[in-house]
């Protein structure tokens, strides 16, 4: 999308606001798509990335999935037109009875800890439910330790040495297990680590007689800055469908292959605006401040996430160096030292990458408002979350009716 295009949307929409290409998210699904050369592919959008409802409703009308971690987002799928066999539903370290709410909505599940695989095998003991096994392949994947989850040390997925566990289980309760789940971590850029998570999980797919699928998560990686390393899905498709078609020979019959992918499918196509309020120097340094910060986008601050940024009103001045900061009132840096055309106050600076957990991490710290949401198809712009308002703030709230505060 062009700087004039988002610029134009900052005047329409006023700032902070999330703007989404909804082209470029038609075009990494299909990219993604077309890597994979297997007999059955599912691909299934990994909701907690962008859970607006018009992203969720565009993901359906391509043929996706969806995969929700939470009631509250397999709720949102329904609303946005998926049927409950598309969602996988893949959640941590939630209660026996958020299960069984997914079970009755008619959801796939996916169950990480064998305290529930017990808890489930004994409440359906009499009519098994078809299940997902997510295993952690002890394996470090990725390139930032908080979103890697397939190490040893990771609260994710039942531990491979415990298989010998699973399937007593499965053989006590005659569970029904549907497929084997797997997720390593984000940012991943060798292919070889998906080529060893793949033989690894085949060898734990072998004690299961009738599953159906294998699932293997997501974790690809995109490009946050120019000459930026990234997956290669053409290439990791074409090693890994190999290697998948061969080992649905070995077993003789044709299983589902499944992905998750979140911040693939979205990252890039998002972009986030905001007003430059102050340019103020210090004997330090020169620091840009916008009208946001970290209760709108929070990943610099919370993982040392990298975003680019322009300054699309000044595309052809002088090269000068800004920290980026935000409003909130604590250390709340977007950028230090960053080299960007000369920022002056009224400015529009665009966050690149904030298609992916963005909006979705955002709250209302300081009691500030969330931004507003726009989706650009087809040269069409589409107001798709309005601005909060104060009443937003005020929405649940309950003040009692006491005589005496102090007494």
């Amino acid at each position: 999308m062009n700087q004039e295009t988002l610029l134009n949307l900052a005047h329409k929409y006023d700032t902070p606001l999330y703007v989404y290409d909804g082209n470029k998210i038609i075009q990494k699904y299909n990219t993604f798509k077309n890597a994979f050369d297997v007999k059955h592919l599912k691909i299934h959008f990994a909701a907690k990335a962008l859970t607006n409802l018009s992203i969720l409703k565009l993901f359906k009308e391509l043929g996706a999935g969806l995969d929700c971690v939470s009631i509250q987002e397999i709720r949102l799928g329904l609303e946005a037109g998926f049927k409950p066999e598309d969602i996988i539903y893949t959640p941590n370290g939630v209660s026996i009875e958020e299960y069984v709410k997914a079970i009755n909505i008619g959801t796939k599940i996916t169950i990480d800890n064998i305290s529930i695989l017990e808890k489930l095998g004994q409440r359906f003991s009499d009519s098994p439910i078809p299940i997902f096994i997510r295993v952690n392949p002890h394996l470090m994947a990725g390139g930032n330790s908080k979103i890697s989850v397939g190490h040893i040390g990771s609260k994710f997925g039942i531990s491979i040495h415990q298989i010998p566990i699973v399937t007593r289980l499965i053989k006590n309760y005659n569970m029904n297990v549907e497929g084997i789940h797997i997720h390593t971590g984000s940012d991943i850029i060798d292919s070889d680590i998906f080529e060893r998570v793949a033989q690894l999980i085949f060898s734990i797919a072998d004690e299961f007689e009738n599953i159906k699928s294998i699932d293997f998560g997501s974790g690809f990686k995109v490009k946050y800055k120019e000459n930026d390393l990234s997956t290669d899905i053409e290439k990791v498709g074409k090693r890994f469908s190999q290697t998948f078609n061969e080992y649905c020979q070995k077993r003789g019959k044709d299983l589902v292959l499944r992905f998750e992918p979140g911040k693939y499918m979205v990252s890039e196509a998002g972009s986030f605006l905001a007003n430059v309020n102050i340019v103020k120097q210090t004997t330090a340094c020169t620091f840009a401040s916008v009208d946001s910060g970290f209760n709108h986008l929070i990943r610099p601050m919370l993982y040392n996430a990298y975003h680019e940024i322009e300054n699309i009103s000044n595309p052809n001045g002088e090269k000068k160096m800004y920290s980026v900061v935000g409003y909130i009132c604590e250390t709340d840096t977007f950028a230090e030292d960053r080299i960007l055309n000369e920022i002056r106050e009224g400015d529009i600076l665009q966050f690149k990458n904030a298609g992916a957990y963005c909006f979705s991490m955002a709250s209302n710290y300081n009691s500030r408002l969330r931004p507003a949401e726009v989706l650009v198809l087809n040269g069409q712009d589409y107001l798709i979350r309005k601005r909060e308002e104060f009443e937003s703030l005020l929405r649940n709230q309950e003040v009692p009716e006491i005589e005496n505060w102090i007494s």
